[in-house]
């Protein structure tokens, strides 16, 4: 178990009640050479999000949104060992985010069985997981564990307690204890038990007041003051069965507190969930006093504790104020929204009218997760009004859209609600940047969030990639103030796209985006930042790497299957593997890009371009393809003018078309020394290749690898260099920039060829004596 956690790595410890699961998380931590965080779940607060994670960490931690729950986990964890108790008892979004925490440092945990468990966060825990199932005891593993136990305990007695308990060493130590201040027969050991038996024999041998302390142990499934606990607290640390964390108590065995409060009878039981109602404060008083079956009690602290201001608490106050009253379920399904429990959403609202508002919030529920069809039946019982009017813009058709836009607006001439305004923006930069004042102006970030992305993407179709990337390091930056690390990353992803489709220092975006592509994302930006990077490797070589990495985005988000795409057509014409061409009719920058890739795969390879739909493309795209269609010089030239500043990979595209379409040799050559010039300038290396070969063509030959200083290497190609002088291998400098080892070969060559090197040794040599040092 300790070499599958030397390094990043889930094992999961299963076994039934007491068969020393915890005692092996224990040891592992004893044994641990790295910082040990430790935490569990807890019986009646198994609802509760995030709760062992927040005991591990001793911080509250953001359960609504999984991304972030795994960085702030993991911010908190760097460099240790996560252990998490009792898996049996924590939440889905506990179960959901061990695998992904998995991936950067070692993580154990126990896990009880039989269990309740059930779903595919649990399915997709224990198959990224090492299973280790806790076997039962040998004779001689038992009779050992009796005699430590026990020491006075007859040989006979110990061998007939070993074959009692089954193996189990909780029940062992119980019977054990038991056993060793009674008389033989008395303890009754031909009778056959199992663990639960043999822990409720150890606990009625308890006095009253220990007794009733680990019931209510039990019952509150958390550890709690002694004052609480009254004089059973000091019973129970007497007895060994409670021990102190921090000011609280906790059970040593929680099993044994759950059994206490199970053998308890139905009238002590409700009798004791009320004294902890009393006791307790916000939901988890309000749960009591449900259980107790005062159900006025119940709803009227529910509904206090609601006034919460943090989203899950408030969910959960409110759902089971729903529980206790159908006509709090709008408002819990509404809670649970905010908090991200959309399941939870939908649940509540099962019962609950299908018009008036609830039939707006199932159907923001049913947008929420993907039920677009749905959601727009339900709007059929919605009330009017401005929230109906979003919904039903964001449910529409594509094709429906403009039109419903129109009629929306004409009858909301002076727009005051944030939801609205933003979605009658449309993909207009200027009014989304008017929505997104709006809605921060009312308190509305996530609105104000999906203005500021909206405009992105706008700016971004509109080929107006500068003023994109700065709009999406503004909210990225306001999105990390707010700690919303889920729009974060997605600005950033963004930010990356814009700078690697501008051409703008590509070996820095490369080192850049990796860094980010080691955190956990959520789809659209995982997507961006892989797609950022693919691009970014296939213009400086690293085709194979960029290939690569494409072909494992095979369940990108639909929104983002055309920019897919383009790069699949994109790498392989780069690559001088063209397949055939065939963009789909998109609007916007990446369609424009796609139909433009298409005509230097038909004219590479002789074929008919697919014709590109009339479009309202952005300008350069339009000069460009209009360009193809005259297959004329001047055009080009002008396509070429119109990406200047924008993009420099499709100026040198431009520019390289430019010369197979000059009738002029001359023309020809100095469009070519521009588009190589260009090239190396911004590290497009194939394209700067391309340049070179047509130059050749033309009988313009330099020797490249002539020059014996460090003139005209990039600072990269230096660096590298310097790392290779050092004596680091290829995949040791890749992690040390932070870039792929296939890359690190890219500037390896560039540099070799630039300082007239044969061997990657001699080229570090030549540049360390350009820059003074020993030749």
């Amino acid at each position: 178990m300790a070499g599958a956690l030397a390094g990043p790595g889930l094992v999961v410890v299963t076994g039934p009640p007491g068969c020393g699961r915890t005692r092996l998380l224990e040891r592992l931590a004893r044994a641990s050479k790295r910082p040990v965080h430790a935490g569990g779940g807890l019986a009646t607060l198994s609802g509760a999000p995030a709760l062992a994670l927040e005991r591990a960490t001793r911080a509250r931690m953001p359960a609504d949104d999984l991304p972030l729950l795994a960085e702030a986990v993991y911010s908190r964890t760097r460099g240790g060992l996560l252990l998490i108790d009792d898996l049996q008892w924590c939440d889905a979004a506990t179960l959901a985010v061990l695998p992904v925490l998995a991936e950067r440092l070692p993580v154990a945990a126990a896990l009880r069985t039989p269990n309740r468990l059930t779903g595919e966060s649990l399915d997709r825990l224990l198959a990224a997981a090492t299973v280790i199932d806790v076997p039962a005891l040998t004779d001689a593993e038992a009779v050992r564990l009796v005699a430590e136990a026990a020491p006075a305990l007859a040989p006979s007695r110990v061998a007939a307690l070993a074959v009692r308990a089954g193996g189990n060493p909780l029940a062992l130590t119980a019977l054990a204890k038991r056993a060793a201040h009674h008389d033989g027969d008395a303890a009754g050991f031909d009778e056959p038990a199992d663990p639960a038996s043999a822990a409720a024999a150890a606990i009625a041998d308890l006095p009253r007041a220990g007794r009733t302390a680990l019931a209510a142990l039990g019952l509150l499934g958390r550890p709690a003051h002694p004052s609480l606990l009254g004089e059973g607290a000091t019973v129970l640390t007497d007895a060994g069965l409670a021990v102190f964390e921090g000011a609280h108590l906790r059970p040593v065995s929680p099993w044994m507190a759950e059994v206490a409060a199970g053998i308890l009878e139905p009238d002590a039981r409700r009798s004791m969930h009320e004294h902890l109602a009393a006791a307790t404060t916000g939901v988890e008083s309000a749960r009591h006093a449900h259980a107790a079956g005062n159900d006025a009690l119940a709803l009227t602290t529910a509904l206090a504790a609601a006034g919460d201001a943090r989203p899950q608490s408030r969910a959960e106050a409110l759902l089971l104020a729903a529980d206790l009253d159908p006509v709090h379920a709008v408002a819990a399904a509404r809670a649970a929204l905010e908090a991200g429990r959309t399941g939870a959403a939908l649940a509540v609202l099962e019962d609950a009218p299908t018009d008036g508002d609830a039939a707006v919030v199932r159907a923001w529920a049913l947008l929420a997760v993907g039920e677009t069809p749905r959601a727009r039946a339900a709007l059929d019982a919605a009330p009017p009004g401005p929230e109906t009017d979003q919904l039903r813009l964001l449910c529409a058709p594509a094709h429906e859209r403009a039109d419903l836009a129109a009629d929306i607006a004409a009858a909301h001439p002076h727009i005051a609600h944030p939801g609205l305004a933003a979605a009658l923006a449309g993909d207009d930069p200027d009014a989304l940047a008017r929505a997104e004042a709006l809605a921060r102006a009312a308190g509305d970030a996530t609105t104000a969030a999906w203005c500021a992305w909206s405009r992105v993407i706008a700016l971004a179709d509109a080929a107006r990639l500068v003023e994109a990337e700065a709009v999406a390091h503004e909210a990225a930056d306001r999105a990390g103030e707010a700690g919303a690390y889920s729009w974060q990353t997605r600005f950033l992803a963004a930010a990356a796209w814009c700078l690697v489709l501008s051409g703008t220092g590509l070996d820095n975006v490369i080192a850049a985006a990796q860094s980010l592509a080691d955190h956990a994302l959520p789809a659209v930006a995982d997507t961006l930042i892989a797609a950022a990077i693919a691009l970014a490797e296939a213009d400086t070589g690293a085709l194979g790497a960029a290939r690569a990495r494409l072909a494992r985005l095979h369940d990108a988000p639909a929104a983002l299957d055309g920019l897919v795409a383009w790069l699949e057509h994109e790498t392989a014409w780069l690559d001088g593997q063209p397949g055939p061409e065939a963009p789909e009719a998109r609007p916007g920058l990446v369609g424009g890009l796609a139909h433009i890739t298409g005509r230097w795969i038909a004219y590479d390879t002789g074929t008919e371009p697919v014709a590109a739909a009339p479009a309202p493309w952005p300008a350069p795209v339009d000069a460009t393809l209009t360009a193809w269609d005259k297959a004329a010089p001047g055009p080009f030239a002008q396509a070429a003018t119109a990406w200047d500043g924008l993009a420099a990979r499709e100026q040198v595209r431009c520019l390289l078309a430019l010369a197979v379409h000059s009738g002029d040799a001359r023309s020809a050559v100095a469009a070519l020394e521009a588009a190589e010039r260009i090239a190396d300038e911004h590290g497009l290396i194939v394209l700067a290749g391309r340049a070179r070969r047509g130059l050749r063509k033309h009988d313009v030959r330099r020797d490249r690898r002539s020059a014996r200083g460090g003139g005209g290497l990039t600072d990269r190609e230096s660096e590298v260099l310097r790392h290779v002088a050092s004596g680091h291998p290829s995949r040791r400098i890749a992690e040390i920039l932070g870039i792929t080892a296939e890359t690190v070969e890219t500037h390896i060559r560039s540099g070799m060829r630039k300082l007239g090197a044969k061997t990657r040794t001699e080229a570090a040599v030549l540049l360390s004596a350009s820059e003074g040092g020993e030749p």
